[in-house]
């Protein structure tokens, strides 16, 4: 289904909706014999014609955190959840995550929500692709592993899918660029999980870079953590080879990754310490401060001509974990604004200029001098987009068809700086040249080569 219109949305919406009534009674839920006001847009309520039906693709970190976000706004409808693990502790914090576990929180939310004590409306799925067959589900999250985001969202481009898509976008250049490629293709509206793109301190850092309050931008401080924490707790500390635990389908788990043994460490949180699936610190936070220098860079849509000054440790080494512990690297820009990425700068962004500095980070600002925080921006000045609640802001252009605060392509474009920054250091080079027109690597055979990665069998990257 190829959305064009938020008519079709809401005709969409119905009929998940009216599915989704035919579901509980085919089940033998309670159900009020007369429709509430409420289901009908009265009293302040949302009509079900109106809904936004939505599947979460990977219930397990920050899919859960996620799931609770769009299950508080009323203009969104969950009707399936989708994991192939089926319910198991080893998430942060060592929590309880997977399809049934995300299923039960759904279904008790909208039971609440309706006073009834009972709800039966949430289908739980172990293979996405089925839900991409589905016409009553407008959009879908992807909150998979990082090797898990390409496929997917290019079959939802395929399938008309809206898609919110967690960062860090890609798990290489090449996968990005196909991604974004796909959407710019179908048009479907896609929102990337860099969510700092709706803090209101960083878009007011950003602004006051681009207005020129700091004068010149020369030099951008990018600081990332460090490390590899073990994030399950005493659950991801098993790197020892063990027996597939039961109801979670690891297979499918590793998709086009290379094949590998299963032990407790290499899934659910950890993944992120594997280069096979995942780039570290440096991609995962990637997704955000990078992507906020850009913003105030005025660099969305290009990138560096140059990477140089690249160091790094992997130590200790890890038997399993195979990501960089520390990391610096400078991306050197065609105007000459340096952006430096590290482990050892302050966390956050911080833009130096001619005449001043600004910093930001999650609901902080500063400045030196202190007075440029309180510069007003008259009525020509730069000012960008407005967005204080991200999901809210994916499901406001779900319905009118409008740009999403954090799209594809700038998601793309951030990333490919960390992406890089990760192969320098693979194969330890101590500079690299970046076309950011062609997206070539220069003269370094071995380093272009890293551009993209093959896939396991069955798995092929799909075209549009």
């Amino acid at each position: 289904m190829n959305r064009t219109d938020c008519a079709s949305s809401s005709s969409s919406s119905r009929r998940g909706f009216l599915r989704t009534i035919g579901r509980a009674a085919a089940a033998g839920v309670a159900a009020p014999m007369i429709v509430p006001a409420s289901a009908l847009g009265r009293g302040g309520a949302v009509a079900p014609s109106d809904r936004i039906t939505l599947a979460m693709i990977g219930t397990g970190n920050q899919g859960f955190n996620d799931l609770r976000s769009f299950l508080r706004d009323d203009r969104v409808q969950i009707v399936a959840v989708c994991d192939v693990n089926r319910e198991s502790l080893g998430y942060w914090n060592g929590k309880l995550g997977g399809r049934e576990p995300a299923k039960r929180l759904v279904e008790e939310h909208y039971a609440d929500r309706a006073g009834s004590g009972s709800y039966n409306g949430c289908d739980a799925i172990v293979d996405y692709r089925e839900i991409f067959g589905r016409d009553d589900i407008d959009a879908v999250e992807i909150c998979t592993p990082d090797h898990w985001h390409a496929i997917p969202v290019i079959e939802a481009c395929k399938a008309g899918k809206d898609i919110y898509c967690q960062k860090p976008l890609s798990l290489t250049i090449a996968e990005g660029r196909a991604m974004s490629d796909a959407v710019a293709k179908t048009g479907v509206v896609f929102q990337t999980g860099s969510q700092q793109r709706s803090d209101p301190k960083f878009r007011r850092a950003c602004e006051l870079v681009r207005n020129g309050r700091i004068g010149a931008l020369k030099r951008v401080l990018v600081g990332l953590p460090g490390g590899r924490p073990n994030l399950a707790g005493e659950h991801g500390e098993d790197k020892e080879i063990c027996p597939v635990p039961e109801g979670f389908d690891y297979d499918f788990w590793l998709g086009p990754a290379p094949e590998a043994p299963y032990a407790p460490a290499r899934c659910h949180v950890n993944y992120r310490w594997i280069l096979d699936y995942s780039g570290g610190q440096i991609t995962d936070w990637g997704g955000h401060h990078p992507d906020c220098a850009q913003w105030g860079m005025g660099t969305d849509d290009t990138g560096p001509i140059e990477l140089r000054n690249v160091r790094g440790s992997f130590d200790p080494p890890d038997p399993l974990w195979d990501t960089a512990t520390a990391f610096g690297f400078e991306a050197v820009y065609e105007n000459g604004v340096v952006m430096s990425i590290s482990n050892e700068h302050r966390m956050g962004v911080t833009f130096e200029g001619s005449e001043g500095s600004i910093y930001a980070n999650r609901g902080q600002i500063d400045a030196d001098p202190k007075g440029l925080l309180d510069s007003e921006l008259g009525p020509d000045a730069i000012r960008l987009y407005a967005s204080d609640d991200h999901f809210r802001n994916f499901i406001d252009c779900v319905i009118s068809r409008g740009e999403t605060a954090a799209p594809v392509e700038v998601a793309h474009r951030s990333i490919t700086i960390c992406h890089l920054g990760n192969i320098a250091l693979r194969i330890g080079r101590d500079r690299l040249r970046w076309d950011p027109k062609t997206e070539q690597i220069l003269g370094d055979n071995e380093a272009a080569a890293m551009l993209s990665r093959p896939y396991r069998d069955p798995w092929v990257l799909p075209s549009v």
